[in-house]
């Protein structure tokens, strides 16, 4: 198997997505073996030598500078959040495993489980859910202990029909998923990652085009079985004094009729 270079993958698959007339480049004659930009042309927009940008996609070279990886998030057109993420990569270290305070978790099981109308799950850093309250359970049926968010968003047809956007949010959920795994590589990961490619084929198209994605706070429009048209806010935030714990939750505009269709959720509990 080829050795695996997080940084070197990253920049491969970014500058795919690159076509020469996104960067100024004119087009040159001739067949084009590779489908977005060839390693010289990612060099001559960054204004670095051809030789050393292919030993940083070949994992030769792992140190490069803020300069470099200013030009290089420049020629490959990356947004805030992707440039933030190569910049992760340059200057990975490996980092001791630290465990998993319980007593944090627990607290925050218990925290959760106060909110009646306010659907509420706990997320380790591989999506893997380790509490989910009453109402939660019942707004999303598939969001259970011991299942993991992303492959039950990407396998579960009941998910596919309650999301009405359902396509963006697999997409910007996958960026997220390698945003948080990517850069710490271990055996849960490997596992998801087999999985999910044996059994999505949305996880096959996009996972190998490395897109990344923040999803700390937005609005999911939903059709519920139950109650019908919902439109929530949610909100992702890290869990303090956890090993990278988050939690996710759902709440509802005050008044309106999503707030009225939680409640309603909320008696079935």
């Amino acid at each position: 198997m080829p050795a695996h270079h997080p940084m070197g993958d990253y920049l491969r698959a970014r500058r795919e997505l690159v076509q020469p007339a996104d960067v100024g480049l004119a087009p040159t004659g001739g067949l084009r073996r590779v489908s977005g930009l060839r390693r010289s042309e990612v060099a001559l927009v960054a204004g670095i030598s051809t030789e050393y940008y292919v030993k940083l996609e070949q994992g030769q070279e792992t140190r490069p500078t803020d300069q470099v990886l200013d030009a290089l998030s420049r020629a490959l057109r990356l947004d805030a959040t992707a440039k933030s993420y190569l910049y992760a990569l340059a200057r990975l270290v490996d980092e001791p495993e630290h465990p998993v305070s319980a007593p944090t978790v627990e607290r925050t099981r218990w925290l959760i489980d106060s909110w009646p109308m306010t659907p509420a799950i706990i997320l380790d850093r591989h999506s893997d859910i380790v509490a989910v309250n009453s109402l939660m359970s019942i707004l999303i049926d598939g969001y259970r202990v011991g299942r993991n968010a992303v492959v039950v968003l990407l396998t579960d047809p009941a998910l596919r029909e309650l999301y009405v956007d359902w396509e963006g949010l697999s997409k910007r959920t996958i960026g997220l998923f390698r945003s948080r795994v990517g850069l710490h590589a271990d055996r849960r990961t490997e596992q998801l990652i087999a999985e999910l490619t044996r059994d999505s084929a949305r996880f096959r198209e996009l996972w190998n085009r490395h897109d990344i994605a923040g999803m700390t706070e937005g609005t999911h429009p939903m059709v519920h079985p139950r109650v019908g048209a919902l439109n929530l806010h949610y909100a992702h935030l890290p869990l303090v004094g956890s090993d990278d714990h988050t939690i996710f939750l759902y709440y509802a505009e005050p008044g309106t009729h999503s707030e009225k269709a939680l409640a309603e959720l909320a008696t079935l509990s």
